[in-house]
């Protein structure tokens, strides 16, 4: 097996990328070079406690990517680390509103995404799945 590269970034988008107009923040395509992935189970708006947190899809979904981002922190990783995301959501109306959150926190080159309507457990309008590289 080769050596790694250690000195550019485990993931980046490959020159001459792109995507339709209409396009969200995500990455069409992304570069992954890594010895060691890390990906973390389905995460909620959920407290330690088991409450769930947050009324609306904004609050739920702020919550949920904290707890991804704990998650992955316990594993040496960030979210600038993340390279793949699916998403899951009761209502896909909600979309506009959990993507405007989204957008706000999760760092370039945008992760790799893909958006599921299905039911979750009762209380919950979001759940996030990550896949990471680690440095």
């Amino acid at each position: 097996m080769g050596a790694i590269d250690r000195k550019g970034p485990a993931v980046s988008l490959p020159e001459g990328a792109g995507q339709h107009v209409t396009a969200g923040p995500y990455s069409p395509v992304l570069e992954v070079s890594s010895e060691r992935l890390v990906v973390i189970s389905g995460q909620v708006a959920v407290a330690k406690n088991g409450d769930v947190i947050g009324d609306t899809i904004e609050e739920q979904t702020r919550a949920t990517l904290e707890n991804c981002r704990v998650q992955l922190a316990s594993a040496g990783c960030g979210l600038a680390d993340v390279f793949k995301v699916n998403i899951y959501m009761t209502d896909l109306a909600l979309w506009p509103r959990m993507n405007a959150v989204y957008d706000e926190i999760m760092p370039h080159p945008r992760p790799v995404r893909a958006a599921v309507g299905t039911k979750l457990l009762p209380g919950f309008e979001v759940e996030v799945e990550m896949w990471a590289v680690k440095r």
